[in-house]
């Protein structure tokens, strides 16, 4: 498992995959990321320093990611992210929370007040129905001006059946508008329900990926471990 990365394209910044106590959330249909995870805060700290000891501050710029929320890392680790970020100089911070979490972002930004924070929804879609009946997201609202509330970028996921170029292209669209920045992750075949389905993605890399490939504000994944993480 590879737990640090330097993400060269676009927005420049370091990249961190650390451990925590796990998703508490575990329904989302398309998802086994949380399977990294271990209830032992000791032992998840011990792998946190040593990925944490490997940021460098190269673009003042780091991004923070687990398998869950920001909110699921022990306490240790969060004091240590906030310690090698100002030893490293690095002036942007970004964190992962799924929307249940919503209400202590401003304690979480607080917290973080040195630090330009930013707050990652994993949304998938704008299509509530999709979403909470296929995706079983957990996110009820269907209005983005809400949804986007507290947040300022958002992960969205392509490439399964039922999704449509119309579809797709909505989500970029409306991801757009409501936030500062969004991440396209292609759907790559795990061990969760949903598979990888081939004419959704078809449709996408042929249809979207050319008009977005290049667009400073979407990052675009088509394997999972593109940004250098993961395994």
């Amino acid at each position: 498992m590879e737990r640090y990365g330097i993400i060269e394209e676009k927005r420049k910044r370091e990249i961190v995959l650390l451990r925590g106590s796990g998703c508490v959330y575990k329904k989302c249909a398309f998802c086994d990321y949380w399977l990294d995870s271990c209830k032992d805060e000791e032992e998840n700290y011990a792998i946190n320093a040593a990925v944490l000891s490997r940021v460098d501050g190269r673009y003042s710029d780091l991004e923070v990611i687990n398998s869950g929320s920001v909110f699921e890392l022990d306490n240790k680790t969060l004091a240590l992210i906030k310690s090698v970020c100002k030893e490293k100089d690095i002036r942007t911070l970004h964190f992962e929370a799924h929307y249940f979490y919503r209400d202590r972002i401003p304690a979480l930004r607080q917290e973080f007040g040195e630090f330009n924070v930013k707050m990652k929804l994993g949304l998938e879609t704008f299509d509530r129905e999709f979403r909470e009946n296929v995706l079983k997201k957990g996110i009820r609202e269907s209005d983005p001006k809400i949804i986007s509330k507290g947040f300022d970028e958002a992960n969205f996921l392509f490439g399964v059946k039922g999704q449509s170029v119309e579809s797709m292209s909505r989500d970029i669209q409306l991801g757009l508008k409501y936030f500062e920045r969004i991440c396209v992750n292609v759907m790559c075949e795990n061990t969760s329900t949903i598979s990888p389905d081939k004419n959704a993605i078809k449709a996408f890399v042929e249809n979207i990926y050319p008009e977005y490939k290049d667009n400073e504000r979407v990052d675009i994944l088509l394997n999972n471990t593109d940004f250098g993480v993961g395994d």
